[in-house]
């Protein structure tokens, strides 16, 4: 039988710095030795060494060895952090002499400079001659000097200071005014959208032909093909529940955002009654909420270069579609303060659920492509008006998820556990044989991936979480999953 190990992704050096109880009104004292505060540059600190094994309030509340070594392995990274934060200063303050050097010559040089004009302006030949051909040309050597000193002393790569503004700078100071992250402005444009198709489907499973139809709205907006005064698309995402829809749309914020909390998320749900317009534009004057402000309007203001998603769209009031049809046509939207809000930085997306009983019931058709498409279409044109469904960009059909599919999204979800437990200190590996059995049980094509997490929480998580509070699972096990007579069988190693 194949035994999957299941690693988790992330590498954290977590530095939880934990308190410890003080002196209470008793006679008891910590035993604590303190050694001499060492100072350097500006800086002073005390380093302190506790005997945590010998301190009575530890005592009285029963600190177990492994909080005990946990706060020691604490003490050990804050020394070895003291140590390179006395390296870093020593070089820093190296190197500040040898910029301040630098600098004291120029402003010195700045001055001559000043000192020649003025004395040539007065008629004064003597001291502008010597001035300009004495003093001048030796605080310029001094200059070249302190230079080329600087430049061999100092390497490049550990260089802290700078004397002038970088590229690296201006990104930075882009990424905080816009709130998209560093890693992705410097990230070539064009490499991230070539790639996209790829990204996506590492975290999109059996959803090929919506990955390319996202991927290609995307392509055809971002070389100018679209109306640059429009947003950079508009998608309908039509399927049946938990079967991506959602996770798309987060999976595209993050390849092109950066972050999935890019997603600007409205449940049209709460937009049935033809007052709740109100909500995204905000209240008329008079009325209560006016000086709040349009949850739309705002959050896209907040937010420019986003993804705006519409959850099941069609249980909207059909005031709502027409306030939505400038957002696709113009690529702006006004409150009612006049404030206007430009969407042409988003991806606006519409989710629903029309159609999904007959995606699900010709899901083994042959030629279920075209005949999903025109069953699907067919609800869409019986729910939206011809003006609004056909400004959008692209109507994209979900399929149902197989068996297989779901073996392959278990298999994404189990990984996520791996990664909140390798916070814990703990390791996992699964059987093949486990994955199929998850897959078995949580397999119903009407409700897609959902009960997969459901099951994976009440059969996985739930037991492992039992097993670690009753201390059979203690940090540093692995933690292995097996399937032994249609049951999982936990143990550890």
């Amino acid at each position: 039988m194949e035994k999957i190990s299941i690693l988790g992704d992330k590498q954290k050096n977590l530095f939880n710095y934990s308190s410890v109880a003080n002196t209470h009104n008793n006679n008891n004292n910590s035993s604590i030795s303190s050694n001499n505060s060492s100072s350097y540059g500006n800086a002073e600190e005390t380093e302190a060494t506790v005997d945590y094994t010998k301190s009575p309030n530890f005592l009285k509340k029963r600190i177990n060895e492994k909080e005990i070594d946990r706060l020691k392995m604490i003490d050990r990274i804050m020394s070895e952090l003291r140590k390179e934060q006395r390296k870093i200063l020593d070089s820093w303050s190296t190197e500040k002499s040898y910029v301040d050097n630098i600098r004291a010559i120029k402003e010195r040089i700045d001055v001559v400079k000043i000192e020649i004009e003025k004395a040539e302006r007065y008629f004064d030949l003597n001291r502008a001659a010597e001035l300009r051909f004495e003093t001048l040309p030796d605080l310029e050597k001094q200059l070249k000097k302190a230079e080329e000193n600087y430049l061999n002393d100092i390497p490049e790569k550990s260089r802290i200071l700078k004397d002038e503004v970088t590229s690296e700078d201006i990104v930075n100071i882009v990424s905080m005014s816009t709130g998209i992250r560093l890693n992705k402005l410097l990230k070539s444009e064009k490499e991230k959208i070539l790639n996209l198709e790829n990204e996506l489907h590492k975290q999109i499973i059996g959803q090929d032909d919506a990955v390319k139809v996202v991927t290609k709205a995307v392509q055809r907006s971002r070389v100018g093909m679209n109306n640059p005064k429009r947003p950079i698309a508009s998608l309908m995402f039509l399927g049946p529940t938990g079967v991506g829809k959602t996770e798309l749309s987060k999976v595209l914020a993050d390849v092109l955002f950066d972050t999935p909390e890019a997603v600007i998320h409205f449940d049209m749900s709460e937009y049935m009654e033809k007052h709740s317009i109100s909500k995204l534009i905000g209240a008329a004057p008079g009325y209560v909420g006016y000086e709040q402000g349009g949850l739309l309007t705002d959050a896209v203001r907040k937010k420019p270069y986003s993804i705006i998603l519409f959850d099941e769209i069609e249980k909207a009031h059909p005031d709502v579609y027409n306030l939505l049809l400038r957002v696709i046509d113009e690529g702006k939207l006004s409150d009612t303060k006049g404030n206007v809000a430009n969407f042409r930085n988003t991806i606006i997306i519409f989710t629903s659920n029309l159609g999904s009983q007959s995606i699900l019931d010709l899901a083994n058709d042959p030629n279920k492509k075209e005949k999903i498409k025109e069953q699907v279409m067919k609800s869409v044109r019986e729910t939206f008006r011809p003006e609004f469904y056909n400004r959008i960009d692209d109507h994209v059909i979900f399929d149902s998820l197989s068996k297989k599919e779901l073996k392959e999204i278990a298999n994404i979800e189990i990984r996520k556990v791996a990664n909140r437990l390798f916070d814990k200190n703990f390791k996992i590996t699964i059987d093949d044989a486990v994955f199929s059995y998850i897959v078995d049980k949580a397999y119903d094509p009407s409700f897609g991936a959902r009960p997969l997490k459901r099951v994976i929480q009440s059969e996985i998580e739930t037991e492992i979480a039992v097993r670690i509070l009753d201390e059979t699972f203690v940090e540093n096990d692995t933690i292995n999953i097996s399937l032994k007579d249609q049951k999982l069988h936990f143990s550890k190693s």
